[in-house]
Formats: C-alpha cells, sequence, structure tokens
C-alpha cells in the first residue's frame, strides 16, 4: 500500500424500497427501536409505518448478507492470503489450519464492525490496518518500488481512464494527443492560478472552476475550488462531473500540482 492507498470496511448493501444502503444499519436501526420500546414500555407511533414495511424475512436478508459477506473475506484470508503462513514469526513453530481460520476470523470480524468505520466508504489506511496486526508492505518505505508502482498507476490511468492515446515527452517539453474532444482548456492561466469554465451536462449550467498550481492561492471572484477528489458537483443541479483528466492536462501544461 501506498501514502494514497485504503481498504474499505465489509460492509453489505441490500436493497429496500428502492434504496441501497448498509444491512448492517439496517440492524442496527432495529435494535434501537427495540430497546427504546423495552426501556420505555411504549412504542413511538412515528415508527409504526416503518415497521409495517419491514418482514421478518428482509430481517433475516440482512443478517444472511451480512454473515455471506464475512464468510467471503474469512474463507479468501485463510486459503488465499495466508496460503505461504507456514511459520510463526515469533516462535517459529508450524501455523496450522485452525490458526489461519481463527486469524482469518479475526481480521474479518474487525473489518466487519459497522459500529468502528460507521460508513461504507470509510477509508482504512496503513496505520488502521497495522494497528489490527496486520502485517503491511508500505510503498514509500521502499522508493524503488514506490516508484515503480506510481509509473504503473500512471500509465493504467492514462491507458484506461483518459481519452490520451499517444504522448510524446522530451525533457523539455510533453505532447499529448487525445481520442475526441480534450477536456476544456484553462481560460486564463496566470503564474500559480488557471480558471476553467465547466458546463453541467444535466442541467447546463456554467461554472468557473479555479485550480491553484503549486501552492494555495486565494479564490478569484466568480469562481469554485477545485474539488479534492476530482468530482465537481453542479451548484444546480448536484449533477457530478469527472475533472480527473482536466486536472492532468492542466499539471502537465503547466508543470505544477494542482494544489486543493
Amino acid at each position: 500500500m501506498g501514502p494514497a492507498s485504503a481498504l474499505g470496511p465489509i460492509d453489505a448493501q441490500i436493497t429496500w424500497q428502492g434504496k441501497v444502503f448498509s444491512a448492517d444499519a439496517l440492524l442496527e436501526g432495529m435494535e434501537k427501536i427495540k430497546a427504546e420500546v423495552e426501556g420505555s414500555g411504549n412504542l413511538n407511533k412515528a415508527y409504526i409505518p416503518i415497521l409495517q414495511g419491514i418482514s421478518p424475512g428482509e430481517l433475516q436478508s440482512a443478517e444472511n448478507a451480512l454473515k455471506f459477506a464475512k464468510d467471503l473475506v474469512t474463507g479468501w484470508l485463510a486459503r488465499y492470503k495466508f496460503s505461504d503462513w507456514t511459520r510463526h514469526s515469533s516462535t517459529g513453530a508450524a501455523v496450522t489450519d485452525e490458526e489461519r481460520q481463527t486469524r482469518a476470523q479475526e481480521i474479518a470480524t474487525q473489518l466487519c464492525d459497522h459500529r468502528r468505520w460507521l460508513v461504507h466508504g470509510r477509508s482504512i489506511k496503513v496505520d488502521d490496518l497495522r494497528a489490527m496486526r496486520l502485517r503491511v508492505t508500505h510503498l514509500a518505505e521502499s522508493p524503488e518500488l514506490y516508484d515503480a508502482v506510481q509509473r504503473y498507476h500512471t500509465l493504467l490511468q492514462m491507458t484506461f481512464a483518459t481519452n490520451i492515446y499517444k504522448v510524446f515527452e522530451t525533457p523539455a517539453s510533453q505532447i499529448m494527443r487525445f481520442l475526441g474532444p480534450p477536456p476544456p482548456s484553462p481560460e486564463q492561466s496566470a503564474g500559480d492560478v488557471a480558471v476553467v469554465e465547466i458546463a453541467c451536462g444535466k442541467c447546463g449550467l456554467k461554472a468557473k472552476v479555479q485550480a491553484n498550481l503549486g501552492r494555495a492561492r486565494p479564490l478569484q471572484e466568480g469562481c469554485l475550488p477545485f474539488p479534492k477528489d476530482d468530482a465537481f458537483r453542479c451548484p444546480g443541479c448536484g449533477a457530478e462531473t469527472h475533472l480527473g483528466d482536466l486536472r492532468r492536462q492542466v499539471e502537465a501544461q503547466a508543470r505544477k500540482p494542482v494544489v486543493t
């Protein structure tokens, strides 16, 4: 894993009444309602429409989804991840199949702890995993490996996540050829700032986005900040426009990173 790498929690998703959400969140919500009723002896009338729309089968389905996800991870860890774990690093003793299974269950249980991770999109970083006693190879601790992985990742992004199909590069210049229309070019670029006009593909609203180059700069009047995750959300309708290609184009032209 590198500095930007992350795993996600084991959070089985289910569909209920046209909505997709965490199976654990549904069960936790039901437990809270149950505890409230047991504590007060009364059922809040606001819960009645909710409970009428949930069947015992749906609750069982949520429990099954959670168990299935946990069982999958446990099985994969024990069978594949731990396939070459033959000796304990501390004692040198042979590792048994039962020990592999037990360790896999411990890890899966921690990754399934929804009350700890809280949300489906939580980023579990290197330090979190090492705190769980997982052995992680941190790329930043191996500069040559880190450089190789970064280069390969960049090539993959250029190949599959952009419309770039050819790159010419010399020590003093870089030219990219795009398949189809390239991302919008900055309408103005002065020193450490590039301003780009973005048109929402859903509602057509136009907005100016400011990309700070190399260092943070105050927002110009009428501009919105370049999004950290490259996902620009239209201020009118909320639709997302991915600006990853634009970021790469601006950085290539300016030879400076976009700072968000």
